[in-house]
């Protein structure tokens, strides 16, 4: 059964879904930067019509200076992309935001992926599933586990103490398709599907290094807790 909050204006939720039947949603470098681009145009008040586009390339939008959103349904904090799922953090700005901005994203991606791909039917498990984030201490950690979400795509088993920590953490920094590097200072275009206010909750950012070692200690200390 999915889980859903309600949503109230100013709040953080954790919003997530994945392929029906666990199926691949993105099968390539171009439907993930599609995603990313609904991220970012599709978070305002205007029409979302990509046919009005003439160029759909991610870079090239963002780095357009003429682009009309209208006002923004939501700010996002954070995202991860996965083959087969997603992870966003989002505040809900206008009531009702997140919903139409969810709707927004899954009805254009949906219609995108079944076009290229010459199929029908859903491509995500259902509605949408969402946790509200109650205090800033639970939202700085929802971005780190976020961000560190794509580490199982380089080691399957790094949580059970498998694997070179420094080549995941060296493999996460140059994965394309999170917020990851624009946490850790990085200049790039895909800053701009980011809100600022997320930023404000750290008095200083810690690195990636701090980040691991710390979901690395968790993760010992639970499995340890399972054995004995």
């Amino acid at each position: 059964m999915a889980v859903r909050s309600p949503f109230a204006v100013d709040e953080w939720y954790h919003c997530y879904n994945r392929g029906v039947d666990k199926r691949t949603v993105f099968e390539g470098a171009g439907d993930y930067n599609r995603f990313l681009l609904l991220l970012y145009l599709g978070n305002g008040s205007a029409p979302l019509r990509l046919s009005n586009l003439k160029n759909h390339n991610i870079r090239a939008v963002l780095e357009s200076a003429s682009l009309e959103r209208g006002e923004p349904l939501v700010e996002i904090g954070a995202y991860t992309l996965m083959p087969n799922h997603f992870h966003l953090t989002l505040k809900e700005i206008l009531n009702g935001g997140i919903t139409m901005f969810m709707q927004r994203i899954f009805t254009a991606f949906t219609m995108y992926f079944n076009k290229k791909y010459e199929r029908t039917g859903a491509l995500f498990a259902g509605p949408f599933k969402s946790r509200h984030v109650d205090d800033d201490r639970y939202l700085k950690h929802l971005v780190s586990y976020q961000h560190l979400n794509a580490a199982e795509l380089f080691e399957p088993k790094w949580k059970d103490g498998f694997g070179n920590l420094k080549r995941i953490e060296m493999q996460l920094k140059e994965y394309p398709y999170s917020s990851l590097p624009d946490f850790l200072g990085h200049k790039r275009p895909e800053r701009k599907i980011l809100g600022d206010s997320i930023f404000e909750l750290y008095d200083s950012i810690p690195t990636l290094t701090e980040i691991i070692d710390d979901a690395h200690a968790y993760y010992a200390e639970r499995n340890s807790e399972n054995i004995s």
